[in-house]
């Protein structure tokens, strides 16, 4: 009986350095949050969710009694500011236009899961297809 052996080689390593953890994402939304001083907020910053973000809210009593209320309560976990206004709670998510919990929703969704806020999407008239950026920014850059 022959025995062979095969030496056992380290991974390859990555010949580009690390880039840095961005944590942190700045959106536009598309309505804005209106306070209620009657003054509209449409910038923020909403911040990776961390397992704990995700598990706290499966233990409020709002969330077990209605299980659609996770995305409230999650949201103002990971929503830093809007604004002027930085103290997030679920009374002020539940007070954003339907559109813009949308909006925050695939935020999330795409920070959180795809790591990026880039889209991808195609021209309707040409075809063409491109990258967005779906978290805002001034005309243009995307």
């Amino acid at each position: 009986m022959r025995r062979t052996t095969t030496a056992v080689q380290d991974p390859p390593r990555a010949t580009e350095p690390r880039r840095d953890l961005r944590t942190e994402f700045a959106f536009e939304l598309p309505r804005g949050y209106l306070d209620d001083n009657g003054v509209t907020h449409v910038t923020g910053t909403m911040r990776l969710a961390t397992a704990r973000d995700e598990l706290v809210p499966l233990r409020d009593d709002r969330v077990r009694e209605n299980p659609a209320y996770l995305t409230v309560v999650l949201l103002a976990r990971v929503v830093t500011r809007l604004g002027d206004v930085t103290d997030i709670h679920a009374g002020v998510i539940e007070n954003l236009f339907a559109t813009d919990l949308a909006f925050l929703q695939d935020l999330y969704r795409r920070v959180n899961s795809e790591g990026h806020t880039r889209a991808g999407v195609t021209c309707p008239q040409c075809g063409h297809g491109f990258a967005v950026d779906v978290a805002g920014g001034r005309l243009g850059e995307s």
